[in-house]
């Protein structure tokens, strides 16, 4: 049970969600999510606002992988399935919203949102199932106003299907910094470079250069949330220089560190 007193409940179809207060058009449910905790594929009957009031959140769909810090929620739409784990520990304390009572957003898609000072407050406010019915439908109808879209891409780097191509992938994702070329590593798992980039772009959609710079800002992320400085990270992953990792990151992702990552 969450802290706000909603009872988790799971169906035969993989429906997912706490119980609403009545005649609320939003409720939230609150989970702690203790280290390599996670929601496995699911989907909602309600929209969802997935966020975490501290640490850092991973939701996989298939239209991609965001990894969410407290200044960003994504806005999940009613029965897209998705799974969520939490990197590290963290609190997850997501909106649930009918969509019956939701105004026109206009989101089919999976889209991310920036969390404002004023969105936190509400959704900590929407928590308690004290509120009387005006106050609530009030903050209800700001939460709305303050859900605003923000221009961050997935950064989903598939795992290829070929043996071959996905023991690079995994040799990559153990290290993320290591340099070898697809000829290097064609020499070690038995192929040649140009049968391996035709293995990536076929499986994964990537060319190698971009398929190995997602890893990278992936497994940048949790080191930045972590307060990590920039430069350190860049060199974790690969880069050999801050400059060079901030200007990938934000072809990347669509922002810079400091951007995704704001400094406390």
């Amino acid at each position: 049970m969450s802290r706000n007193g909603h009872d988790a409940q799971r169906g035969a179809d993989g429906h997912f969600g706490p119980h609403p207060p009545a005649h609320a058009a939003v409720f939230v449910g609150d989970f702690a999510m203790p280290r390599g905790s996670a929601f496995r594929t699911h989907w909602h009957a309600h929209h969802q606002l997935a966020w975490s009031a501290r640490g850092l959140l991973r939701v996989r769909s298939e239209q991609g992988v965001w990894l969410l810090p407290p200044t960003l929620a994504l806005w999940i739409p009613a029965g897209v399935r998705h799974a969520t784990e939490s990197e590290g520990d963290a609190i997850m304390r997501s909106p649930y919203v009918d969509p019956a009572c939701c105004p026109h957003i206009g989101w089919g898609e999976p889209t991310v949102v920036t969390v404002t000072a004023l969105l936190r407050a509400l959704i900590d406010r929407l928590v308690g199932t004290d509120l009387a019915p005006d106050a609530r439908s009030r903050a209800e109808a700001v939460l709305f106003d303050e859900l605003r879209p923000v221009p961050v891409t997935s950064v989903s780097a598939p795992r290829p299907r070929d043996p071959r191509a996905r023991e690079v992938a995994d040799g990559l994702r153990a290290d993320p910094a290591d340099a070898r070329t697809l000829a290097d590593w064609g020499t070690r798992v038995g192929a040649s470079a140009r049968t391996l980039a035709r293995l990536f772009v076929a499986e994964t959609g990537l060319a190698f250069g971009q398929w190995r710079e997602r890893l990278r800002m992936q497994a940048a992320m949790p080191h930045l949330a972590a307060g990590l400085p920039v430069e350190p990270v860049a060199r974790r992953v690969g880069y050999a220089s801050a400059s060079s990792f901030t200007a990938a990151f934000h072809r990347v992702v669509g922002v810079t560190p400091r951007q995704y990552f704001p400094v406390n």
